[in-house]
């Protein structure tokens, strides 16, 4: 990359975004504890922007103890109610409470096929899906594989997982790779 990179243009609001933009998102994730805090964060992110949660991860991390799926799965209602007193996340109730029932049904999923890294990435043969959009308008927001891992997770017990919530997590995590084709960071351009 010479000069200013090209960029998807979602990203350039903030340098915090450029960051994120340039050393996460639409990189392949095997690791299981980044694709449970990933998750966790998405439901988190439900009907807001990323950004909000963004500037809000490191609250997050701290209050939720570095994702610690055992610890969050223990929390006592009154625990739970305590950390929706911390500014430093979005206080909804529902999805604070989510959090818990979220980590518990992982904990299942983890005991049962492995974690997100197997269950997650056998979706896709464990190849990362890579699209070539022209522009942001050409980037969907649900697909049909968004659509079935929504359905499988909601079966699974998980909440806060519509299609939507999913298709972001399936982006974040490099399962599916929608860097805009002019973009320096989407695969064909990059190296």
């Amino acid at each position: 990359m010479s000069g200013e990179p090209s960029r998807c243009p979602w990203c350039l609001a903030t340098p915090q975004y450029i960051r994120y933009h340039d050393e996460e998102w639409g990189r392949p994730c095997f690791d299981e504890r980044r694709l449970f805090e990933k998750f966790m964060l998405e439901t988190a992110q439900a009907g807001l922007s990323w950004r909000t949660i963004l500037e809000k991860r490191e609250g997050y991390h701290a209050l939720f103890e570095g994702f610690d799926a055992q610890r969050i799965a223990a929390y006592t209602d009154a625990e739970l109610e305590e950390k929706l007193k911390d500014p430093r996340i979005v206080r909804n109730r529902l999805k604070v409470f989510a959090f818990r029932r979220n980590a518990q049904v992982y904990l299942q999923l983890l005991a049962e096929e492995g974690g997100f890294r197997a269950w997650l990435w056998r979706w896709v043969n464990d190849q990362p899906v890579l699209n070539s959009p022209a522009s942001m308008k050409d980037v969907p927001v649900t697909t049909p594989l968004s659509d079935a891992i929504s359905k499988a997770l909601k079966k699974k017990g998980f909440t806060f997982v519509g299609s939507v919530m999913v298709y972001a997590w399936l982006q974040s995590m490099g399962v599916v790779n929608d860097h805009l084709s002019s973009c320096d960071w989407h695969p064909d351009r990059v190296g």
